[in-house]
């Protein structure tokens, strides 16, 4: 029977008692088997054994051996083996617990037997032998003493203890080489966890001093940062402020046709010299063409060049002939179409409608008389017009916007500028404005029925109008972003919708010509007619003249001008 001399357990066998002194009393308490520490860690243990004790603690064992224990456990007898082994096994619980090797218990280990000079040691293959210094080998027959890291048995305590040693360098040694503290922040490889804290603190610290002086951190640092920066981006952008107005503002007279690049003659010298360079004309041809082009601007008439003649005409007889599905069609007063030209090519729509509309009321003899039969001014003479407009007194806030100065510019006119010309010419003119959208789709139904009314008028009676009239009306001026066309007509389809029809200065002469022939009609139809889906413009402005003015009228007029009133649909 044996008895564990920590607790008094009897057991039977020794392998029983090895168990349960494994289990039971080895996992407990850390303690130094040659000294009085105790209560530590597996590693500070490691560290004072191997500090303290480096050379004699192997025989610091002797004196707690048994005195009736001999030396060589091989001629122990019985008691004598349980003897040795309860006073070795007292060593193995205070210094050498299984679960502190890696977290791992002996049965864990998979390692061949680790031995050192005068060891006694038993594989599970092979007795237990006895080494000696000079090489002769004695079986033991009493006591085993098991390895808790690996599967060798010693014959001793303190053979046991030099062996678990040999483990615990191996350990430690494999330990330092494999954890290794990369820095998230650089290269750097700590020693230890504290030892990478403080590094990677450093790295902050850095940051901290060299983005502001906000260290060390208060409560509501973040707070003054966030107003710091905002402060700093608000001064950067009133810096810059004046530059990007200054370059938007130069962008936006070259748009405009501000920019002093020259007007209508520079930019038809300017196309006419790159044709002579590309070789698409003659030297002399550019000169007589030059000559030609001063004669008429000197003269103040256009050249007509870009006019097209009996386009309401052709109107007329196309629909008398094919009203394809038209229950009534109005048409303007005789109106000829002008094109832009190489002179005027993206700036001069206004100028060209403002010369459609003076070629319809040259020819209603309520107008006539203020006007000069057959005489269309040229584009450089209407900007000469407006600028004697404007130094009448008609709109000053218009005259301001432009510097009071047209000529030599390719400025773009609008609807206030056709006002103040046709007022100068003692012709009363009204704007109408339809500033919103009226309609489903982002349509205008209540421009169209406006058109319609204006066109109809002279038709109202009891009588059932023609199905195709045209009237004694001039054409309206139709401004909106960007362009601008004249309604010479309107459609009334037989389901009660309506479509315009409209002369663009922009379509081309050739395109123009076509509604001249019946062959290319059709297809011009297309470029005339404009239905409630093409017009979705946010806004649209009308310009229509209904009446002469007398000069007290006139007067009226101009004073009333400092501040334009229109009509705003809806």
């Amino acid at each position: 029977m044996l008895t564990c001399v920590i607790c008094g357990e009897e057991l039977l066998f020794e392998e029983d008692m090895k168990t349960h002194l494994l289990l039971s009393h080895l996992e407990d308490e850390m303690s130094c088997p040659l000294c009085s520490s105790s209560g530590v860690s597996y590693d500070d243990l490691t560290y004072h054994m191997n500090t303290a004790h480096p050379e004699n603690h192997v025989q610091a064992q002797e004196p707690h051996r048994d005195n009736n224990v001999p030396s060589n456990p091989t001629s122990c007898p019985s008691s004598g083996t349980q003897a040795t082994m309860i006073t070795e096994t007292k060593w193995m619980r205070n210094a050498v617990p299984a679960k502190s090797f890696g977290g791992r218990t002996s049965s864990d280990k998979i390692r061949g037997p680790i031995s050192t000079s005068g060891s006694a040691c038993v594989t599970p293959d092979s007795s237990p032998t006895t080494r000696g210094c000079g090489g002769d080998e004695r079986k033991t027959k009493g006591g085993q003493f098991p390895c808790p890291m690996c599967t060798l048995v010693c014959s001793t305590g303190p053979l046991l203890q030099e062996h678990v040693e040999v483990h615990l360098q191996v350990e430690d040694s494999a330990k330092g080489e494999g954890t290794r503290f990369l820095c998230p922040v650089c290269s750097v490889v700590c020693d230890d966890a504290p030892s990478l804290h403080e590094h990677v603190e450093e790295h902050f610290v850095e940051l901290t001093r060299d983005s502001s002086a906000l260290a060390p951190v208060s409560p509501g640092a973040d707070l003054r940062l966030a107003r710091k920066l905002q402060a700093e981006e608000d001064q950067r952008r009133r810096k810059e402020e004046p530059q990007l107005e200054a370059v938007e503002f130069k962008k936006l007279k070259e748009q405009f046709g501000l920019d002093g690049g020259g007007g209508y003659r520079r930019q038809l010298e300017r196309r006419m010299e790159k044709a002579v360079a590309q070789g698409l004309m003659a030297p002399a041809e550019y000169h007589s063409k030059r000559a030609k082009v001063m004669e008429d601007l000197a003269s103040g008439l256009d050249d007509g060049t870009t006019r097209t003649q009996g386009t309401l005409g052709a109107l007329w007889e196309y629909y008398q002939r094919d009203p394809r599905g038209c229950a009534h069609i109005w048409l303007s007063a005789e109106t000829d179409h002008y094109n832009s030209s190489e002179g005027d090519k993206g700036w001069g729509c206004g100028y060209r409608n403002l010369q459609m509309l003076l070629s319809a009321l040259q020819r209603i003899p309520v107008f006539a008389d203020r006007l000069t039969e057959g005489e269309i001014p040229s584009v450089p003479q209407l900007q000469r017009m407006i600028e004697g407009a404007w130094k009448e007194g008609l709109d000053p806030q218009g005259a301001s916007h432009f510097n009071k100065r047209l000529q030599g510019t390719r400025a773009w006119i609008g609807a206030t500028e056709i006002y103040a010309l046709l007022t100068s010419l003692g012709l009363r003119a009204r704007i109408t404005d339809f500033h919103k959208h009226s309609g489903p789709g982002d349509t205008h139904p209540r421009m169209f029925e406006w058109v319609k009314q204006y066109f109809s008028q002279s038709s109202r009676g009891g009588r059932l109008p023609p199905r195709v009239v045209q009237t004694a009306l001039p054409p309206l001026y139709l401004q909106h972003q960007g362009h601008s066309r004249s309604i010479v007509g309107v459609e009334e389809r037989k389901n009660g919708s309506l479509c315009l029809l409209v002369l663009d200065p922009d379509c081309g002469v050739a395109n123009a010509k076509k509604v001249l022939s019946a062959d290319g009609l059709s297809a011009a139809m297309r470029h005339i007619r404009r239905f409630p889906s093409n017009m979705k413009h946010r806004q649209y402005q009308v310009v229509c003249v209904d009446q002469v003015l007398s000069p007290e009228e006139k007067q009226v007029c101009i004073r009333s001008s400092a501040t334009l009133r229109v009509a705003r649909i809806p």
